[in-house]
């Protein structure tokens, strides 16, 4: 799954990529977490637009988000079947622009986390999907899940699922819900092709949300691994949202 992202182009390199007409001024970000705003981008009124979006899907039936669990991840597999899922993948497609993510392995003592990011460097767009709820006195919020599927062979030695990514000559074809149709985006939804991504390890430092710079990225050194191993594991504080048994968070369930 996807739980960390970073962005770090420029924000006009982003725009002539997902070629949208609005010229936001985005800082770089190296530690992107859920519930957090992410730029988005979709097509309204025949056109490419950026927004600011909640990362954590939010179905329209929902009374009461409090009591909803956090959906970050969308599984390509049963996107079509969960009614969380269904309406939006068929009109409200949107791809959120990133330059790598970051994922956690286990290591013999503790899980490593491992930034991972295009071969060639270049930003990308992760699949996603859009959904605007609207609460009883009519306040909304638009809110976004990054779809994800079975790794690779290459990457499933990090994690057993990846984030979809989609490639610049197929944003068009991922975006346009102007017929309601998936016929041509659903084969999108795969794995990226093997050797398309490479990764390294870095800090434990990432663990921490407030944690967000350039550092993040940077490969750590054998010793700095073997300082943080010797460290023992600080136990985060979570908070306990409503989570139906055996929910993973990519909307398993719904």
């Amino acid at each position: 799954m996807c739980g960390r992202f970073v962005i770090t182009s420029a924000p006009e390199a982003l725009r002539r990529l997902f070629g949208y007409a609005q010229q936001p001024n985005m800082p770089p970000r190296h530690n992107i977490a859920p519930t957090q705003p992410v730029p988005v981008v979709m097509i309204e009124n025949g056109s490419r637009h950026f927004r600011l979006m909640r990362w954590g899907f939010i179905p329209a039936w929902v009374k009461d988000p409090r009591g909803f669990a956090l959906l970050i991840n969308a599984r390509a597999e049963t996107v079509l079947d969960k009614p969380a899922f269904k309406n939006a993948i068929r009109r409200r497609r949107c791809l959120i622009p990133a330059d790598g993510y970051y994922e956690w392995s286990q290591s013999e003592t503790r899980k490593r986390p491992y930034f991972i990011h295009a071969r060639d460097g270049q930003p990308f767009g992760f699949a996603a999907l859009a959904e605007t709820w609207i609460g009883p006195n009519g306040e909304e919020l638009d809110t976004v899940a990054i779809l994800t599927a079975a790794a690779g062979p290459d990457l499933a030695v990090l994690h057993p699922r990846v984030p979809v990514t989609i490639a610049p000559n197929d944003f068009e074809r991922w975006l346009d819900c102007s017929n309601d149709s998936v016929d041509a985006a659903m084969p999108l939804l795969a794995a990226p092709a093997v050797g398309d991504f490479v990764w390294h390890e870095v800090s434990a430092k990432v663990n921490r949300t407030a944690n967000d710079d350039a550092q993040l990225i940077l490969p750590i050194t054998p010793e700095e691994a073997a300082a943080e191993e010797a460290k023992p594991a600080k136990k985060a504080a979570t908070r306990k949202p409503v989570v139906v048994s055996g929910d993973d968070g990519q909307g398993s369930l719904f």
